[in-house]
């Protein structure tokens, strides 16, 4: 009888012994998959943010304007300190990460910049939109030579980037260079800064709203019953002059810079 109760306490025993490695293994293992969800938990946390601030973090410089106005020759002086042999007639965007030439032979670290030439022709003006999220500034280009007869259509476009709804919200900063000064035909800056502004007042007067599919309220450009100045735009707008062609662009690099 002593027997059978000896072995009895052994087998209680050793069940409680059995459940108790039991509830040991059951909460190791429920640890086990709380540590690595909390893991892959904390490592999506960290992916959509370091996502968020890289989307948020804009750092693109875009140069637009009519074709003919000299944007990819810029964009190969800025790169490359020399304009592309013959004549270059972008359909695609020139698109880049590199240090402005006249700082590659400077000292220490210097950021490079990304800078993306969009085409002028009218029906791939819309790819601006795909490159404004991440625009720290516009350099916009006008040819001096032969504005007088597409003013009009300059002043449109210009309309059209300075009503932009990221342009607007943003405050990005928008430089308007007079291209091809050194050409004796050429208009001159304040020619050119003063046309602009008058046909933006003509164009503003025509339509009610910032833009045709932007911001849909009462903000207009400019100030209501006051001729237009670019003095007036939320973002700064400042006009400048260029040779590209012969690598004058000095106030561009400048622009750049402090973006």
């Amino acid at each position: 009888m002593a027997a059978e109760d000896s072995h009895g306490e052994w087998g209680q025993e050793v069940k409680r012994k059995m459940e108790a490695l039991l509830q040991q293994f059951l909460e190791l293992g429920l640890e086990f998959y709380v540590t690595v969800g909390i893991l892959i938990f904390t490592s999506l946390l960290v992916f959509i943010v370091i996502r968020t601030l890289r989307r948020k973090k804009a750092n693109t410089i875009l140069l637009v304007g009519l074709s003919g106005g000299g944007k990819t020759v810029l964009f190969y002086q800025l790169r490359d300190g020399s304009p592309p042999q013959g004549t270059v007639t972008s359909m695609e965007p020139n698109e880049d990460c590199f240090v402005l030439h006249s700082e590659s032979s400077k000292k220490g670290k210097i950021k490079p910049v990304h800078i993306v030439d969009l085409p002028g022709h009218s029906r791939l003006k819309p790819k601006l939109d795909e490159f404004l999220p991440q625009a720290v500034g516009i350099v916009f280009l006008v040819d001096a030579l032969d504005f007088l007869p597409n003013s009009r259509v300059t002043a449109e476009y210009l309309y059209d980037v300075l009503t932009k709804a990221l342009v607007v919200k943003n405050k990005v900063p928008v430089l308007i260079v007079c291209n091809k000064v050194d050409k004796v035909t050429a208009h001159s800056m304040d020619f050119i800064r003063k046309q602009l502004e008058k046909e933006i007042d003509k164009l503003r007067a025509s339509r009610s709203a910032i833009s045709d599919a932007d911001i849909a309220n009462d903000v207009t450009l400019g100030v209501t019953g006051q001729p237009f100045t670019f003095s007036q735009c939320i973002n700064k707008v400042t006009v400048t002059e260029a040779s590209v062609i012969s690598g004058k662009i000095s106030d561009i690099e400048h622009f750049i810079r402090q973006r």
